[in-house]
């Protein structure tokens, strides 16, 4: 669309929406200049590219810095003229796609969106909402597959720093020859191999968060460097002697208990409290069972749409044994489950058939944590009884009082004392 002059185009804009404006400088009625300030502020979406004559490259640079996206002298070479126009719709795709991504990434690991309405999962939301925004160090401790990356990553995508990178490090999976020039990096000839300048993780994640996981695995005499790194903010790589400033957030993770291994030897005191600003326990799935039915109408839906199914859930026997369960590989596993499910299941909902042999053979089972009072683990039973008879009458009351031969008002009692929740 064309435009005689800067007060029309101005016009044209508050009524329609444009990708592109090329304007020149000097105009009747609005100058260029006072068009790209009025189209910043109305259609800030709109790329603005300003044509000057040689001699005003100073205005082309003002223009510039007020927000135009390129400028292009006098006379026009339309050939240039048609790459500019190419490569500033591409930058504007690709930042388009940016930001979807962005937000879907904040969406994901949003920690709202963590599922689970359990009494245990509410304290760690709690604890995440408090500790996101801060730059404080976060150990992340609990069993392999409990979630605890995800968690990881919904510190760092609800900080001030989720717009920089978040760098995942698993510490057993990296050589100990190899670890020290993988966190700090490497000079070129600073050993056998190294044939280049290698950065290394922290800085690679300057500005943002650095993520190691299995912490306990790293070795001993490089513990003294990551507590250095951590407390002055600086690293020494590998075949370099002067120090570089980084600012990095750390979070770590280890599914062993920390505090054994610094008896034991293997890990340093110090760094142990300096990474334990703040602990996040991520309970196991026997811990919160109430979450078991929400986990699995959530990996339903995630599996069926990546596995282009028209699946609508699990049956109540599936869904009694699920819950009832013992969950060695925890979440991981219980997803693996689903997802394997959903490939054999043939109907709308997941029958025992749709599982696996040993979820079919294997009768289901109350396990109770050892340690507990005689009076806790009664309670843990009655639990598991009550939680099992609603599920077998779709969460109906009076049917279930009916099955467990007690009065309406005791089952409601029972309920909130044991804190059942559907």
């Amino acid at each position: 669309m064309e435009a005689s002059n800067g007060k029309e185009a101005f016009q044209l804009l508050t009524e329609d929406t444009f990708d592109l404006i090329i304007t020149d400088i000097e105009m009747p009625e609005m100058k260029g200049i006072d068009l790209l300030d009025k189209a910043m502020h109305i259609s800030p979406q709109t790329s603005v590219m300003v044509i000057t004559a040689y001699g005003s490259v100073e205005t082309a640079i003002s223009a510039l810095r007020k927000g135009a996206s390129d400028y292009i002298l006098k006379p026009i070479d339309f050939d240039d003229l048609l790459l500019r126009i190419h490569r500033l719709l591409n930058y504007k795709k690709m930042s388009l796609e940016n930001q979807i991504l962005r937000r879907e990434l904040h969406q994901e690991f949003n920690f709202a969106n963590i599922i689970g309405k359990s009494t245990a999962m509410q304290k760690i939301f709690q604890t995440i909402a408090m500790v996101a925004p801060t730059d404080s160090t976060v150990l992340i401790t609990g069993k392999s597959g409990t979630g605890k990356e995800l968690v990881a990553r919904a510190l760092h995508f609800n900080s001030g720093r989720d717009t920089q990178p978040f760098i995942v490090v698993n510490c057993g999976a990296i050589s100990e020859t190899l670890i020290a020039s993988e966190l700090f990096g490497h000079k070129k000839g600073a050993f056998t191999g190294a044939v280049v300048d290698k950065i290394g993780y922290f800085k690679a994640a300057d500005g943002g968060t650095l993520y190691l996981d299995e912490i306990s695995e790293m070795p001993v005499q490089l513990q003294v460097k990551l507590l250095r790194a951590i407390e002055q903010k600086e690293i020494v790589p590998v075949g370099m002697s002067t120090p570089l400033n980084v600012d990095v957030r750390i979070l770590a993770s280890t599914n062993r208990e920390l505090r054994k291994e610094v008896e034991a030897g293997r890990f340093r005191e110090d760094l142990f409290y300096r990474l334990n600003v703040v602990e996040l326990h991520l309970p196991s799935l026997a811990e919160r069972r109430d979450d078991i039915p929400l986990l699995v109408e959530h990996f339903v839906e995630k599996c069926r749409n990546q596995l282009r199914k028209t699946i609508k859930g699990v049956d109540n026997e599936v869904m009694r044994r699920l819950v009832q369960h013992e969950w060695k590989g925890e979440i991981r596993e219980l997803e693996n489950i689903i997802e394997r499910a959903i490939i054999f299941c043939n109907g709308d909902f997941i029958t025992m058939d749709d599982l696996p042999e040993v979820m079919n053979t294997t009768p289901p089972q109350q396990f109770i944590e050892s340690g507990k009072s005689l009076e806790d683990a009664m309670n843990e039973l009655t639990r598991q009884y009550i939680l099992a008879s609603l599920q077998r009458n779709n969460f109906d009351k009076e049917k279930t009082a009916q099955e467990l031969k007690i009065s309406l008002p005791t089952l409601y009692r029972r309920i909130k004392e044991l804190n059942i929740t559907q």
